[in-house]
């Protein structure tokens, strides 16, 4: 039992389980009832997204530093109440059962995926 991060969008690998979308916005020109057939995402859970602000932080982000201040904005925005508690409750559930979650970004390394990885770890999550 474990989480895997991916992409959204690509093909879906065994025993990946239930896809999670942890993104601010649904894909554009996508019917709602093709999320999961064309394996973006079978539920959508926005509040693991960074704010709107802060993706255009990280859109913008040109250097190491730029991208570090997205890292310490997306980070503050999750130990929220509300985001930490989900957090908490992913980590638990990946003890239990196989599920994913994920965003469209290419690049994983400049993506809020990789900072979502590390919270889940932190939050003692079983991750593939």
């Amino acid at each position: 039992m474990a989480i895997r991060v991916v992409r959204l969008g690509t093909d879906r690998l065994p025993g990946e389980g239930l896809r999670i979308g942890t993104v601010r916005r649904p894909p554009r020109g996508v019917r709602k009832g093709e999320y999961a057939s064309r394996n973006f995402y079978d539920v959508w859970l926005p509040m693991l997204a960074p704010s709107a602000g802060a993706v255009k932080q990280a859109l913008a982000a040109s250097s190491d530093r730029d991208w570090n201040r997205f890292v310490k904005t997306y980070r503050r925005e999750m130990a929220a109440s509300d985001p930490n508690a989900t957090l908490q409750l992913l980590a638990a559930l990946s003890h239990h059962t196989d599920f994913s979650v994920g965003c469209y970004c290419a690049e994983e390394s400049r993506c809020h995926r990789a900072i979502l990885r590390e919270l889940l770890l932190e939050h003692g999550a079983l991750l593939k």
